[in-house]
């Protein structure tokens, strides 16, 4: 098992890279949505144009600054449930990352995070697959669930030293937090604050209804908060499909970004992303809005 991770933060601007695709964040706030277009058999829509788009924040129209639709390198994290009911279920759920890294931008850079009541780095950031794999395989399942310290110190650890702009985590548990000391509300509001995007696959168990409802319902909020997504496959043989599925999400998202035309008062700011013409009849997705300061 790997150190601990730490909770200390340490803010980090964004750079200008027209060659990588990078956005650019200057002295004025620049606000990014990573966008998702589906259509309504949740296929991806990947050739939409700007004017396709119309960005509101608290109901005013934005003008945006970037628009873009590449296949950006991102920092990655992948945290994946280690406490004793997940025993006979990591052999698959292992298996799936590493074939969703080999399905990602080969210019990632991914860490490796495995949770029971305590985080665990196990695999600093890497592009070597062995050592990802190494990671994963340092399973010792046992005690309980602390997902919400570990997406909390995981956004620290990206706030340290993610190198690339965009910034994903993927989740995988199958149970609701019961040894965290942060809490769902500290957590939701830390993640409107940041720009990370989450996917989470739950493996919730029929058993206990009441705590896979309350399971359901805490990842929800967290991806919701971010513009990510959440799945809940009946078994652990479709998480390689899912996997599978969200890189490409990954890989197929919109960068649109603006700076705020409206003065922003301290608080959260709502946003909305709007799709014109014939782009109307397909679904999209991005963060909600975020805390201005």
């Amino acid at each position: 098992m790997g150190a601990p991770l730490s909770s200390q933060t340490d803010s980090k601007a964004i750079r200008n890279d027209s060659d990588t695709g990078l956005i650019i964040r200057a002295e004025t706030r620049l606000v990014v949505l990573h966008t998702t277009v589906l259509d309504r058999d949740n296929r991806l829509i990947t050739d939409l144009r700007e004017d396709s788009f119309r960005v509101f924040e608290e109901d005013v129209l934005q003008r945006l600054r970037i628009f873009r639709r590449e296949d950006v390198p991102v920092s990655l994290g992948i945290l994946v449930d280690n406490s004793g009911s997940m025993l006979d279920k990591r052999r698959q759920v292992n298996a799936s990352a590493l074939d969703f890294v080999k399905a990602s931008n080969p210019q990632d850079e991914v860490f490796i995070v495995n949770f029971n009541d305590e985080a665990f780095l196990d695999t600093p950031f890497t592009s070597d697959l062995p050592r990802l794999q190494d990671g994963l395989q340092r399973i010792d399942s046992r005690g309980g669930t602390a997902l919400y310290d570990s997406v909390s110190m995981s956004l620290d650890y990206l706030e340290q030293e993610a190198e690339r702009d965009k910034q994903v985590l993927l989740i995988v548990t199958d149970g609701a937090d019961n040894a965290s000391r942060a809490t769902l509300e500290r957590l939701v509001r830390r993640l409107q604050e940041t720009e990370t995007v989450i996917y989470a696959v739950g493996l919730l168990s029929e058993e206990d209804r009441r705590e896979a409802k309350r399971a359901n319902r805490a990842i929800r909020h967290i991806v919701r908060a971010t513009g990510g997504a959440a799945y809940f496959p009946a078994s652990v043989d479709e998480v390689h499909a899912i996997t599978q599925q969200v890189a490409r999400d990954i890989r197929s998202q919109y960068i649109l970004a603006y700076t705020p035309q409206a003065s922003t008062q301290p608080g959260f700011r709502r946003v909305r992303v709007e799709l014109t013409g014939k782009a109307k009849r397909y679904k999209v997705r991005h963060r909600p809005g975020y805390y201005g300061q």
